[in-house]
């Protein structure tokens, strides 16, 4: 039997997705999963492929070439240690496996190093686009060994996406490091989304225009600046009519936003390093405020606010709420990146955010023209601190603040939650501010606890007995 090139465990949607576009692109699958039936699926929508489906863990190694390359698409957390030691009989030094999914990286890194001491190669690799992405080209963001990633190489730059003839994907780094640079990928998702998802809010509810006025904006916000997968797809989300009722889809959806994790391990990790995040931490709040459903609910009745009353042109306003999105925008990437850097230092990861910012170009959920713009930045100077220092996006701060100024007052003005508008303009205030109300921060703590403090005149340690 020809061996094959590849294999699978967990054959649920991204698992298949996957396995197809292998397939696809000229290499040899074998396929394994516990539920029987998803075995039986696998054979029965890869028919006439080639494609092998497995009954048992034995038989998918025994089909493999050597070394041996296994992708692991089972859920985070216990369920990967279990497919590791259901594994390990059957492997040999040198065969690869792959974490490819939403795995917290510590993890990764743990088995990365204990996989390593067996002499059993470990890749932990971030895969972005969703079961669409995961069949026609994702964003794969592999960390391990060097020569892990050699041996994976020309199959994940086969089946990634491509942006210019350039695959989609590129060594992270040792260990963990693909694992962290999905996790901060996705924090910068939650960011973007729940930015569109105010700059909805305000048009919507502050303006009043409608579904079909919506669409049309976000169409023509996609054909400039803020061009992006996000922006392409709510413009769609606002066309859509649910065919039983007539209605829009999007006004019969409940406010409730689900999350799985990863942004909120991007905000925890954040908190851990130093880093301030403030719009992706307002991006999570956001989503757990959401699910206070019945609070919410109630305190309407109770705690009076001002409320939508905006009269007078709209056209400026809406111009002014996408420059305001973009200037927000330019402020939580700058936080993701400055993120990116900080861990690098940390855990050793040897980042390169040229790299990931144009992976992230196509195939990833936050695809945006903008990312070849912080590409660019970036190849200007390998070491930037912080996005919004480069030239360029310096100068679109400059342009657009006052635009995420007069948004972030309409807003409160009309008792409109901005949560990640107001955490964007605050970051870049605090940022630019030469001189901060940290002083007397450091006092308090001083007079209260003997904290000490450091001086602008003269070096050193000081105390003052303030009573």
């Amino acid at each position: 039997m020809e061996k094959a090139n590849f294999g699978l465990i967990g054959l649920g949607v991204m698992g298949h997705m996957l396995a197809l576009n292998m397939e696809r692109n000229g290499f040899r699958v074998a396929g394994y999963d516990l539920e029987p039936e998803k075995v039986q699926a696998f054979r029965t929508g890869s028919s006439g492929k080639n494609i092998a489906a497995c009954e048992t863990l034995a038989e998918l190694a025994a089909c493999l070439e050597t070394p041996r390359r296994i992708l692991m698409m089972v859920p985070a957390g216990k369920p990967v240690d279990a497919a590791i030691a259901a594994l390990r009989p059957f492997l040999s030094p040198g065969d690869l496996l792959i974490d490819g999914g939403n795995t917290y990286f510590q993890d990764t890194d743990r088995r990365s190093q204990e996989l390593e001491a067996a002499g059993i190669r470990y890749i932990g690799a971030g895969v972005s686009g969703g079961e669409q992405g995961a069949l026609w080209g994702p964003a794969i963001m592999p960390g391990g060994q060097p020569e892990a990633w050699q041996l994976v190489r020309p199959i994940f730059e086969a089946i990634a996406a491509k942006v210019q003839g350039a695959p989609c994907v590129a060594y992270m780094g040792p260990r963990g490091a693909g694992h962290y640079v999905k996790m901060v990928h996705n924090g910068i998702e939650y960011g973007d989304m729940q930015l569109i998802a105010e700059a909805y809010d305000i048009l919507h509810r502050g303006l009043g225009l409608g579904n079909d006025q919506l669409s049309s904006i976000f169409a023509g916000w996609n054909r400039g600046k803020l061009e992006s997968y996000l922006i392409e797809i709510t413009a769609q989300i606002f066309a859509k009519l649910d065919p039983e009722t007539g209605q829009a889809v999007i006004d019969l959806i409940l406010d409730e936003a689900q999350q799985k994790g990863t942004g909120k391990w991007t905000s925890q990790n954040a908190l851990d390093l130093g880093a301030p995040i403030p719009t992706i931490h307002a991006a999570v709040d956001g989503r757990i405020i959401s699910a206070y459903k019945n609070e919410r609910r109630a305190a309407a009745k109770i705690l009076s606010g001002a409320q939508p009353h905006f009269s007078g042109e709209t056209q400026p306003v809406i111009a002014a709420v996408g420059d305001a999105l973009y200037a927000a925008k330019i402020c939580s990437y700058a936080q993701g990146f400055a993120l990116l850097r900080l861990a690098s230092q940390e855990y050793g990861y040897n980042l390169d955010c040229q790299a990931i910012s144009r992976i992230w170009r196509g195939g990833c959920i936050i695809r945006a023209r903008f990312l070849n713009e912080i590409a660019a930045a970036f190849s200007r100077d390998p070491d930037l601190p912080n996005l919004m220092l480069d030239p360029e996006f310096a100068t679109a701060m400059n342009t657009h603040q006052a635009s995420l100024r007069k948004i972030v007052a309409l807003a409160a003005e009309h008792g409109i939650p901005a949560l990640g508008f107001s955490s964007a303009l605050a970051y870049y205030d605090a940022y630019r501010s030469e001189r901060l109300p940290a002083n007397l921060i450091q006092a308090q703590r001083d007079y209260f606890g003997a904290h000490t403090y450091r001086r602008l005149d003269r070096d050193g340690i000081f105390h003052t007995d303030w009573q």
